[in-house]
């Protein structure tokens, strides 16, 4: 089975990191998938992290997780820090595949959502 995990940075503010669960349950809506097929992880300051999130889906028998870096710009959490926790999850897990999709903001859909929010 594969799993879509959704990587932000994470906030101080509850608030702020359930709205990354929110979407991540809109998508799974969206994609028509079950919700547990769509989670949440975050780089700091909330929880799950990474590395838990990864465990879990692995020991739940997730085989391959996409993982997307919820991030506008792709600075040092998106070319460094996420980078390296999938490279510790992945040897951790070797039979597990973990692929990192591309950030948000390099997303070619981001041009006409800037622009129809515009409008």
């Amino acid at each position: 089975m594969k799993q879509l995990l959704i990587v932000a940075h994470g906030s101080r503010r509850a608030a702020s990191n359930d709205e990354v669960r929110v979407l991540a349950e809109k998508v799974a809506q969206h994609l028509q998938l079950p919700a547990e097929q769509v989670q949440v992880a975050f780089l700091e300051l909330a929880l799950p992290s990474i590395e838990t999130a990864l465990d879990e889906c692995f020991n739940n028998g997730i085989h391959e997780v996409s993982v997307l870096p919820y991030f506008l710009s792709s600075g040092t959490h998106v070319v460094n820090d996420v980078p390296r926790e999938i490279a510790a999850a992945q040897e951790k897990w070797p039979d597990k595949v973990i692929t990192m999709l591309p950030h948000i903001g390099a997303a070619d859909t981001m041009v006409s959502l800037i622009s129809s929010t515009y409008r």
